[in-house]
């Protein structure tokens, strides 16, 4: 039988966050996480407690239950053209769902193939770049790859900055947690300026008012 790949919602728009920040993409957002059911009355047992994003159902813009081809034609028919055709999968967890033969879809139709993981599932070889978050009390798999971008603070054990600098990744990120009541800017600015390996993510398409 045919894989069919359940996703929330695709757009274009700029990436707001991490390394690639201001860059045009088309945003693939699958259904599902391992770390969270996405019910707010599930939220106090989740592993992931303070996630902001949607990925349940495929109701969200030009979301639905899409077959290889589809769900590929779908993401090159919101690229307008020219530059380098990017496109972030995320979720909820993307690797849940995304795979070989979609990513070898994706290239075919000229797409660089970013993936925003909580890294806990392998990341197929194929892809071009790969962003972890990790996530306090969830197993890490993931190890390495071009980023890895921490919500911070995360009192939990688990999860503190200086568990991850031996890591291989390229660039290492600490994004404010958006928590209701709290601005934990001024701290990451902090932990930056304090320890310069980091460098400061903050979630742009939200000050700019965009998805």
């Amino acid at each position: 039988m045919a894989r069919t790949y359940k996703i929330k919602e695709s757009f274009y728009t700029l990436q707001g966050e991490g390394a690639q920040a201001g860059r045009a993409a088309v945003f693939l957002r699958f259904t599902g996480c391992n770390l969270w059911s996405g019910r707010e009355e599930d939220r106090t047992e989740a592993v992931c407690k303070f996630c902001d994003t949607d990925f349940i159902g495929t109701d969200g813009q030009n979301g639905g239950r899409y077959d290889l081809e589809a769900c590929a034609n779908l993401v090159a028919s919101l690229w307008p053209g020219g530059g380098k055709p990017y496109v972030v999968c995320t979720g909820g967890e993307p690797l849940l769902q995304l795979d070989e033969p979609l990513i070898e879809a994706l290239h075919l139709r000229g797409f660089e193939v970013a993936v925003e993981t909580n890294g806990t599932v392998a990341v197929p070889e194929s892809i071009d770049w790969v962003c972890v978050s990790p996530k306090a009390n969830a197993e890490l798999v993931v190890t390495k790859g071009d980023e890895l971008k921490l919500v911070y603070p995360q009192p939990e054990v688990g999860a503190q900055p200086e568990q991850f600098v031996n890591l291989n990744f390229t660039h290492f990120f600490l994004q404010p947690k958006d928590e209701r009541g709290h601005d934990h800017t001024p701290a990451t600015v902090a932990y930056c300026m304090e320890h310069p390996q980091w460098r400061i993510s903050l979630q742009t398409h939200k000050l700019m008012g965009i998805d």
